[in-house]
């Protein structure tokens, strides 16, 4: 069974932005728009964010949290990911196909 691979996430508990470091080569404006987007959701809703490229190269947001959290706004979370996926579907077209052709060489 294959795994999801990590794009880049952001942690509200431990105020931190990760890029995984295979995907260094991104254009830095890229990188600076996916920072941005991480660090502004974990903000607003709070919890954990990650953009995983599923096996078949499709890149999906999850966000999670802490059982203890009540302060993550989990109703919040799920609209949230849903306007950012709509806002920035290009981007994310756009990443899918340089994993794909990079990554998964399809």
């Amino acid at each position: 069974m294959e795994k999801n691979v990590v794009l880049c996430g952001a942690s509200r508990y431990e105020e931190k932005y990760y890029l995984n470091p295979d995907f260094a080569k991104l254009p830095g404006s890229i990188q600076d728009e996916l920072k941005i987007l991480c660090v502004l959701f974990t903000q607003e809703i709070g919890g954990i964010l990650t953009l995983e490229f599923e096996p078949d190269g499709t890149l999906c947001l999850r966000t999670e949290a802490k059982e203890s959290d009540f302060n993550y706004d989990e109703i919040g979370g799920v609209l949230k990911i849903k306007e950012i996926q709509r806002e920035k579907r290009e981007l994310f077209e756009a990443l899918e196909m340089y994993y794909k052709t990079f990554f998964l060489h399809s």
